[in-house]
């Protein structure tokens, strides 16, 4: 890689944080050696963004981590690059790495700026576009004509033509704004990009660590690629009388000297902030007189082993929230 390249990075980065920052979205810190880069929120829309000049450079282990922190979070993620391998990506085009949707910074701009989403995508084979079957059989009716006229028309097979009314076929985008123009109608549906990732039917949470808050009721997982150090969220199951809560994010002491946990501190402060959820700081040995670390409530492990549930761990979050 060019030596220019990181630097060219941390530019695209530095722009797409100003662009998000200039229409509505809180931002966060940048976090470069993280699953993500970048967390925004606008309303209910929460973005997790990672940014890359080549895209071949997103691992597999990084796109696991950061569909798991979207799934927690009920959050997007998407992958901005500039090229893969020595081909250009192309605006308004949405392309896929290890399930990660990816789009270029300018086709960012034309979603953020201008509210235009892009309706083509790139798989094997070349790029596509997904149709509303539906409304070609309802026009094609309207006109009178059948599946073998429309067919002809759109120098397709009567079989193509009741495959894209069926849903059961993508088209090419030539096809596809031949048959616009041809029934005088839209027909192309752009590409969901800010989906989260579907919950899996498999509970993830339940074995992370620290094993008291598994203990009291809560669902923890452990991450490796993250600037914090675990999610953590009460179970429903043992928690009927607890009102549905946002997840933590959570910081385990691991031997941390102080000036590491108050620098950790900075960053669970942001994400917290941005996320809009509660952060908090588990230790294991008793610091004295500590009850948070730069506004992050702190909780020692033999004080999570004397509550009887986890509305008693919220409780205390809540009265060490504010400290200074």
């Amino acid at each position: 890689m060019p030596s220019n390249m990181p630097s060219h990075r941390d530019q695209v980065i530095t722009e797409i944080n100003d662009l998000l920052s200039k229409h509505g979205f809180d931002t966060s810190n940048i976090y470069d050696r993280s699953c993500f880069d970048l967390v925004a929120r606008r309303e209910l829309l929460l973005l997790l963004m990672k940014v890359l000049v080549n895209v071949d450079g997103f691992s597999a282990a990084h796109a696991e981590e950061i569909k798991r922190v979207a799934r927690i979070f009920l959050a997007s993620p998407i992958l901005v690059g500039l090229k893969s391998k020595n081909e250009v990506l192309e605006e308004d085009v949405v392309y896929e790495r290890h399930g990660i949707p990816v789009i270029t910074p300018s086709t960012l701009r034309n979603i953020v700026v201008e509210e235009i989403y892009p309706e083509i995508f790139a798989d094997r084979g070349g790029y596509y576009v997904q149709i509303d079957g539906q409304i070609i059989k309802d026009l094609r009716e309207e006109q009178n004509l059948s599946l073998q006229d429309l067919a002809y028309q759109a120098h397709v097979s009567r079989e193509t033509i009741y495959k894209y009314e069926t849903g059961r076929v993508r088209a090419q985008p030539e096809t596809a704004f031949l048959l616009e123009s041809i029934l005088n109608m839209r027909i192309t549906l752009s590409v969901n990009l800010f989906q989260a990732p579907q919950q899996e039917k498999t509970h993830e949470t339940g074995e992370g660590e620290p094993r008291e808050l598994v203990d009291l009721g809560f669902g923890v997982i452990n991450t490796n690629r993250t600037p914090f150090d675990a999610l953590a969220q009460p179970e429903t199951k043992k928690s009927k009388n607890l009102k549905k809560t946002e997840p933590l994010i959570t910081d385990l002491e691991k031997n941390r000297n102080n000036k590491v946990l108050t620098r950790m501190a900075t960053n669970l402060k942001d994400l917290s902030d941005v996320i809009g959820t509660n952060s908090v700081f588990i230790l294991e040995k008793k610091k004295k007189d500590v009850d948070c670390i730069d506004g992050v409530p702190v909780v020692h492990n033999w004080e999570i082993g004397e509550m009887k549930n986890p509305a008693e761990f919220l409780k205390m979050l809540a009265e060490r929230r504010e400290c200074n």
